[in-house]
């Protein structure tokens, strides 16, 4: 697409201002540049569908946390968009030994060289990994 034609078609209310799209545009010589654009609805609106999407798997392990039935590790890796088997790779375990400590009766037995490991992983102190906000 040419520079002129880089969609500012509608108000992202997903980055609320603060952040623009980056898109390549073909300016007049010919050559590819960067053009920051607000969107366009249609973009807009699934990418907005996919945060709810999102923001209701999290709210739903947070329930699930919260009646016992999970670990407070689970809602992190929820909020970090990371499945058992992505953490275990960043951590180094097998993906069942990440599965079994999304139990809470085995995560409260993780010594705290594990917590910390996680915690660093998961880009979060110790104390907010046994805690959900």
């Amino acid at each position: 697409m040419k520079e002129d034609e880089v969609p500012q078609e509608d108000e992202n209310k997903l980055y609320e201002g603060k952040n623009r799209l980056l898109e390549y545009a073909v300016d007049k010589d010919g050559n590819y540049t960067q053009k920051h654009s607000v969107g366009f609805e249609p973009k807009n609106v699934a990418l907005e569908q996919a945060w709810e999407l999102i923001d209701d798997k999290v709210a739903a392990t947070k329930k699930k946390v919260l009646a016992g039935e999970l670990s407070t590790l689970a809602y992190h890796m929820e909020k970090n968009l990371m499945k058992p088997g992505l953490l275990a790779q960043h951590m180094g375990y097998f993906t069942w030994t990440v599965k079994r400590h999304l139990r809470p009766k085995v995560f409260a037995k993780l010594k705290l060289p594990v917590l910390e490991k996680y915690a660093h992983v998961l880009k979060v102190t110790v104390e907010q990994l046994k805690a959900i906000e």
